[in-house]
Formats: C-alpha cells, structure tokens, sequence
C-alpha cells in the first residue's frame, strides 16, 4: 500500500533534496560546485535509526509511521552509494570520466549488493528451515552470515555490502516460513550499542573551534533544507497517492539524519584532507549540525 510512496520518496524526491542542498551548499557555504554535490548527496539520506524510535514514541495514525520508516530505511544504502560515486567521480577527473564511473558504480552497486544480499538472505533461510542451527546460536549465526556478505560485496564494489544487507533484511523480513524474531531482538539491541558507540567515536573528532565558522550563511542552509527541500520532496513524492493533506504535512515535517550521514561525512573528509580539498574537512562540522 506504501511502496508507490516510498519508491517516490527515494527516487525523486531525493534528487529533489539532492538539487536543493547541492545548489544551497555551492552558493551559502561557498563549497566548490564537486564539494556540494558530495555534501548534496550525504544529506539526501534519513536515519531509520532516528525515525523508528520517534514513531514509537509519536505513534501517528494511519500509513505515515511505515512510510517514514521505509523511506529510511531504502534511502540510507541509496544515500551512501550516490555519496561514494560522487566521490569517485571526483577523484576521476573531468565531467565524462566522472559520470562513466558514476553510471557504472550504481549498476555493479545494486548488482553485486543485491545478489549478495539474496544470496545470503537464502542461506538463512535453508539453515533455518532445517533447523540445523539451535536456537541459541541463531544470533551469531545471523551476524556471521551478514558480516561476510558486506564484507564479500564490498570486495567486489565498494558501499555495495551496505546494500546486500539491506536486500537480505528485506528477503528475510517478508517471508513467512520461518521465525526471526530472536534475530530481529538480538539485532536490536546490537544497534543500540554499535550506533551508541559510533557516534560517540565520531563526535569526538570534533572540536569546538570547528563551528566557529557557523554564521547566518550556515543557518540559511539549514533553514532551506528543512522549509523547502524536505516539504518539496514530500510533495511531489506523494502526489495522487490518496494521503490527507495532514499525513502529507507530517511527512514533510519529519526527516532526521543519522549515524549513516554522519559516518559517511567523517570518510571523505578524511579523504579529501588527504588529496588536498582544504574545505573537505568543514563536511563533519556542517553534517553534524543537520543532524542535530
């Protein structure tokens, strides 16, 4: 009932929130036009990790908790992608070699992460239909089997492991031969931890000297990225789609960024630091203030 919606969502609505936040980050934060399309595309992303437990909390009425969750869920491993392929564009040199890379990454990306994240998806499936894994050992199991799909299919293609994890939720999560609420339990707690952690780790690279710079051009963006980008994308995403104007305004009002954003800004700008992009490391800075 939701897919329509969701497929928009992370379709054209974040290249809507791709074309705003790029063409705000080029002329408010002075990036350079490569440097905004890279920010551009970190921010396209929303934290499932953020939006589930407020969902919990706001409980609201009708589709809009499961179109939120999903929206975040498929757009963080599409967030990250696009992030690294622009990357990779940049590093490529020239517009034309630039988006040959760009092309060719997305059709290896959903190749590759797909078919490991099936393959993996099945290999659960066909232990636990046979029982031949005790209860017990289902959880490390489970880690196991995801941690080598990533690791395999980022071997291949890199950020694709982030996609073959998502697929292989999604296979799991939609059949109904076999339980996996042991692993869904397990995989909570898990999260807490390691996003818990995570973010501690990467807060701690910064300093406050690093928002010094933070002035009315930075708010600016801010303000255009929740007050335009967001209620744009949520527009056009939803249009004939029979949602009432509240549950649209509601969407529009909700989209907060999370550990994937925050992790993805800390890589590349260590990267950029390392070839010589002196603004590659106000990325932390800047993405950080989004996210809060």
């Amino acid at each position: 009932e939701i897919g329509k919606v969701v497929r928009r969502l992370v379709s054209v609505g974040a290249l809507i929130t791709w074309f705003i936040a790029s063409v705000s980050a080029y002329y408010l934060l002075k990036f350079d036009i490569a440097l905004s399309i890279l920010f551009g595309a970190i921010v396209i992303v929303t934290g499932p990790t953020v939006i589930i437990p407020l969902m919990t909390n706001v409980r609201p009425v009708g589709q809009t908790a499961s179109i939120l969750k999903w929206e975040g869920i498929v757009i963080d491993p599409i967030g990250a992608t696009v992030a690294v392929l622009v990357f990779e564009g940049i590093s490529a040199g020239g517009p034309q070699a630039a988006a040959t890379v760009v092309l060719a990454g997305i059709v290896k990306t959903i190749l590759i992460g797909g078919s490991f994240g099936i393959i993996a998806a099945l290999v659960m499936y066909f232990f636990l239909k046979r029982y031949w894994i005790p209860d017990y050992l289902q959880n490390p199991f489970s880690l196991m089997v995801v941690l080598i799909a990533a690791t395999a299919a980022n071997w291949f293609q890199q950020e694709a492991g982030l996609v073959s994890a998502t697929v292989m939720g999604i296979v799991l999560a939609n059949q109904k031969s076999i339980t996996v609420k042991h692993i869904i339990a397990f995989k909570e707690n898990l999260r807490v931890l390691l996003i818990s952690g995570l973010f501690i780790f990467l807060a701690a690279r910064l300093e406050l000297s690093d928002f010094r710079g933070v002035g009315l051009p930075v708010l600016v963006f801010l303000a255009i990225l929740f007050f335009v980008a967001r209620p744009l994308s949520v527009f056009f995403s939803t249009t004939g789609s029979g949602l009432e104007n509240r549950e649209r305004l509601f969407l529009a009002w909700v989209a907060p960024r999370g550990i994937v954003a925050a992790s993805v800004a800390s890589i590349f700008a260590l990267r950029l630091s390392e070839n010589g992009y002196a603004q590659g490391s106000m990325l932390i800075p800047y993405t950080f203030l989004v996210i809060v």
